[in-house]
């Protein structure tokens, strides 16, 4: 089962690369990074909106909103933070080498908060093998843009 997460994991990876292309052309089309991703946020929201509507969770407690870490809520700002330096950088590095770069500062990012459990996250301590990885992943970077 776990290589069935692995493989969705893979394919939602495959989304971000197509979306950083597809940023990157809607920007080029309306000559403005800030209104190419202003409309992908959007397209965000829309599908989150119809989401909601047909599914119908139950809405959390005021109680719940107000007892939450303020960590939780930095997941939309970094997300639009991510989609805006899609559409800056691709055109500059192209979409192969920022994915590469990105995806080396999300495993170095994602190794201290594993390593040190921050955010509610479950302990897993910096390994060799878990050094290891990030080291091919950086190599990874520079042999994408460099070779």
């Amino acid at each position: 089962m776990q290589w069935w997460f692995v493989g969705a994991a893979a394919l939602a990876g495959c989304f971000i690369a197509v979306q950083a292309a597809a940023n990157s052309a809607f920007r080029a089309s309306l000559d403005s990074p800030w209104y190419a991703a202003f409309f992908s946020i959007t397209g965000t929201m829309v599908c989150a909106v119809l989401f909601l509507i047909c599914l119908r969770p139950p809405l959390p407690t005021s109680g719940i909103l107000r007892t939450t870490q303020w960590w939780n809520w930095i997941g939309g700002p970094l997300g639009a933070a991510f989609v805006l330096s899609g559409t800056l950088l691709v055109p500059r590095l192209g979409t192969a080498t920022f994915l590469a770069a990105a995806v080396a500062g999300q495993l170095t990012c994602a190794l201290v908060i594993d390593h040190f459990g921050l955010m509610n996250i479950n302990q897993h301590s910096i390994s060799l093998g878990r050094l290891l990885g990030v080291v091919l992943v950086v190599s990874g970077v520079l042999a994408v843009k460099y070779l």
